[in-house]
């Protein structure tokens, strides 16, 4: 099992940068697949972007070039550094980990206002 924790969501104007945060309760070496997910109200989730345990990445379209993700093993923590914002990022941003189960964070809140 892996409980995941996220962090460093909340208000930004369009054009600012927010970093968020999520810590696993196991080592990621044995965990296949990281990522971030978003969804807003309506709409399914989506994916953000994603990190594998041999370090490729993975990105939507929507953030490629503006979004950044990388993990830090020896914090069992990975990164969603977000640059360049606009009002259609604004969601709920969920960190998941694949490891034979999709296992899910409770979700941190991005706003971002025009």
């Amino acid at each position: 099992q892996v409980q995941l924790v996220e962090s460093g969501g909340g208000l930004v104007q369009a054009g600012g940068s927010l970093r968020l945060s999520c810590v696993a309760s196991r080592s990621l070496f044995n965990i296949v697949r990281m990522g971030w997910y978003r969804q807003t109200p309506g709409k399914q989730r989506e994916m953000v972007a994603t990190i594998t345990n041999a370090d490729n990445t993975n990105y939507a379209d929507s953030v490629k070039g503006r979004f950044t993700i990388s993990r830090d093993n020896a914090k069992n923590t990975v990164y969603l550094q977000m640059n360049s914002l606009k009002p259609e990022d604004t969601a709920v941003y969920y960190c998941n980990a694949f490891w034979g189960y999709n296992y899910w964070g409770q979700g941190t809140q991005v706003t971002v206002s025009s």
